[in-house]
């Protein structure tokens, strides 16, 4: 008979770990996001409080402001992967959660004596700092959650995307209009990135066996799930690279992430413009309708987390199945949907309000269909499968706007803007199709902890084992010769 694993506490260090997370997820969110709010603060003061500085920048400018912070992140999530298995994850998301922190503080004084120049430079030491977060993320999610959990506690962590673009929106638009006006915006998300950095640092550990608040049970529940030998936490293993980038999983799902960030970037960033120009809307200026489809996100991403807990505890769906099954949903409507948006007009815009909520809802599917994947493939290197997967997935928010300039010359014509959507909705269809024919939540046989330690041959393996027994069999005989 097999000994049968412990199990730790229903609530335990480990949901404290990922509540962490979430809390983390949304500060970064707040301090990243709230520039959408600032710049329309800053640039029209009669919505928000008069009593501070107004300026009179163009739209090329705001956009640069509003996409530099992408400039910084890039750059910096191959640093993150590698630095969180250097250093430990709780180290690495300290500073950068800091760092964060400071920028923000920082960001009225830059602009006060720099203008728009200078705000984005500051955004792009924020993005820099950021970049290492979630590579460290999903290394901890992989140290602290037994295999059966995984997906749950990941999603669950992952939800702070959308608490974060909501407080985003809502929090940031009262702030504006209060006593400290769009300087007080970055002083609230600096404070809120403060106190995280406080709670991380006393509840906080990079794996269960050097939690000081962690029960033993749960400490063996955890360990004994993820099955690694004694060492493990000590040692630094060596990154199998060649494996990594000729694996077609990884491959799948690094096309899959690209292809979902290009649909949503055009979801969360042209559909207003089309909406503003060819319906005649503007959803910017309409707090409730900017943050209708991220309120749709929240409340999905649970959808999609309950069902997930029933498809997988009933065996429904294996986890493989799961993931592509949400992650089809999460780009196949949305595709449909944006092709349908393309051919509203101006008496439709109840249905094209109603179909980008939709869209952007349905699409936080994409969380557990593709994001977690990088922990399927290979807990021992998720970090840096995610600093690869981030890296290449975030240069699609700057290439989305360039594409739709070079096509869209004029705001208005409907034409120019369907051939957007379509692109976008191939790009959707396409990526998912990928990852449906090359994707899998198997563990990957390089994810071994000795994968790449030398392997001793077979026939030398054999002649030591034989060369043991004769000596276990020969008789002991006595030595006269000294």
């Amino acid at each position: 008979m097999t000994a049968e694993l412990p199990k730790g506490p229903t609530l335990g260090m480990r949901h404290v770990q990922v509540l962490l997370i979430f809390l983390d997820i949304t500060a970064i969110y707040m301090v990243r996001l709230n520039a959408g709010v600032c710049v329309v603060a800053m640039t029209n003061s009669e919505t928000t409080n008069p009593n501070f500085p107004e300026y009179d920048w163009t739209e090329l400018e705001k956009s640069y402001i509003l996409s530099s912070f992408f400039w910084g992140y890039i750059f910096t999530q191959f640093a993150g992967g590698y630095l969180c298995k250097k250093f430990g994850v709780k180290v690495v998301m300290f500073w950068g959660t800091f760092g964060s922190g400071v920028f923000s503080a920082l960001t009225p004084l830059f602009i006060g004596f720099g203008g728009w120049q200078a705000y984005c430079g500051i955004r792009v030491l924020l993005g820099a700092a950021q970049g290492v977060i979630f590579p460290c993320i999903h290394q901890h999610l992989a140290r602290w959650s037994p295999p059966k959990e995984r997906n749950r506690l990941g999603a669950l962590s992952h939800t702070g995307i959308e608490c974060g673009n909501v407080c985003a929106m809502f929090v940031s638009g009262m702030i504006a209009k209060s006593a400290i006006g769009w300087p007080g915006i970055s002083y609230v998300s600096a404070g809120v990135a403060f106190t995280w950095c406080l709670l991380w640092y006393i509840f906080a550990a990079n794996n269960a066996t050097e939690s000081r608040f962690i029960s033993n049970a749960e400490r063996d529940y955890i360990e004994g799930s993820l099955k690694h030998n004694e060492s493990y936490h000590k040692t630094v293993l060596k990154i199998p690279w060649y494996a990594i980038l000729t694996s077609k999983p990884f491959i799948a799902l690094l096309i899959a992430r690209c292809a979902e960030n290009w649909g949503l970037s055009t979801l969360q960033a042209e559909i207003p413009s089309y909406m503003n120009g060819v319906l005649g809307m503007d959803i910017k200026s309409n707090a409730f309708f900017s943050a209708l489809p991220f309120l749709a996100m929240w409340l999905m991403s649970y959808v999609y987390l309950l069902s997930a807990d029933i498809l997988l505890s009933k065996e429904l769906l294996s986890l493989t199945a799961l993931r592509k099954t949400f992650n089809s949903l999460a780009c196949w409507i949305p595709s449909a949907t944006l092709i349908g948006i393309g051919f509203l007009d101006a008496d439709q815009k109840t249905l094209a309000i109603i179909l980008m909520t939709i869209s952007v809802g349905v699409n936080s599917g994409a969380t557990i269909g593709s994001s977690l994947n990088t922990i399927d493939l290979s807990p021992n290197h998720a970090s840096i499968l995610m600093g690869i997967v981030n890296t290449a997935a975030n240069i699609v928010p700057i290439a989305t706007p360039l594409t739709v300039g070079v096509i869209v010359d004029e705001n208005e014509n409907r034409s120019q803007w369907q051939i957007v959507f379509i692109i976008s909705a191939v790009i959707f269809f396409v990526g998912n199709c990928v990852y449906l024919a090359f994707g899998t939540a198997e563990c990957q046989e390089w994810d071994a902890d000795d994968y790449l330690l030398p392997k001793e041959p077979e026939l030398a393996t054999k002649s030591a084992k034989n060369e043991t027994l004769n000596e276990k069999k020969a008789p002991a005989t006595l030595d006269f010769t000294r």
